[in-house]
Order: C-alpha cells, then sequence, then structure tokens
C-alpha cells in the first residue's frame, strides 16, 4: 500500500469516528435515554444541546470533506501522482484531525481557520495534478 492510500485509510476512519462521536454526543449515548435513541429509528430526537449539535455539524461535515478528499487520493494513486499531492494530502489530513475537536469545542474563529487550512491541502493536490 502506498503513503497517500494508507493515509486515505486514516482519513476514512477518522472520519468514521467523528460520525459515531458526534451521534454519541448528540444523543448523550451513555445515558439510558440517549441509548435508547442511538438504538433506535431517531424519529423523535429532541432538541441537540449546543455541544451535541456542534458534534453533529461536525460529523456532517467530516463526511463531505471525505467526499473531496478520497477522490483526489485515489485519482493521484492511479495516475501515479502520489508523491506529487502527498503534501497537500497532509496538510487536508492534519487539517481535518484538528477541525473535529476544535468544532465540538466550539473555537469558531479558529474551526474555520483550520477548515481554510484544509481546503487549502485539497488545492494543493489538485494544482499538483494539473
Amino acid at each position: 500500500m502506498t503513503t497517500l492510500l494508507e493515509l486515505t485509510m486514516y482519513f476514512t476512519v477518522w472520519t468514521f469516528l467523528a460520525v459515531l462521536v458526534g451521534g454519541a454526543i448528540r444523543n448523550k449515548e451513555w445515558t439510558k435515554e440517549g441509548r435508547e435513541i442511538g438504538l433506535g429509528n431517531r424519529d423523535n430526537l429532541k432538541e441537540a444541546t449546543p455541544m451535541g449539535g456542534r458534534a453533529e455539524r461536525a460529523a456532517k461535515n467530516s463526511v463531505e470533506a471525505a467526499v473531496f478528499f478520497v477522490p483526489l487520493a485515489l485519482i493521484a494513486n492511479a495516475a501515479g501522482m502520489d508523491a506529487e499531492v502527498m503534501l497537500g494530502a497532509q496538510v487536508a489530513f492534519w487539517a481535518r484531525i484538528a477541525y473535529v475537536p476544535i468544532y465540538i469545542a466550539g473555537i469558531r474563529y479558529l474551526r474555520s481557520f483550520v477548515w481554510i487550512v484544509g481546503v487549502v491541502g485539497y488545492g494543493m493536490m489538485v494544482t499538483a495534478m494539473l
């Protein structure tokens, strides 16, 4: 497995963890009621707490980020351009690692800055392939 594909696997695992943590915080799954929500159909969700809402949005944003990162990484790998896109991929990956806890913690300006850094990473990947 190439380093780029390994990074893509870690990106995917991090996205999955963000979704799990987002749902757990959103539903307060450490409580009996929260576990019932988590195991149920989520038909009658209560209003999320501010942190729960942020966790849910961070999880959704992580899935959206994967939609950009994964195809770029796979295209680069198929084209034999792993080395050329690696710096951008690393920037995007580490920005994503930082983004989720920053968003959940509610640090809004830093969250936006880190999101922009991740987008710059995607741009670096695209530019390297052009």
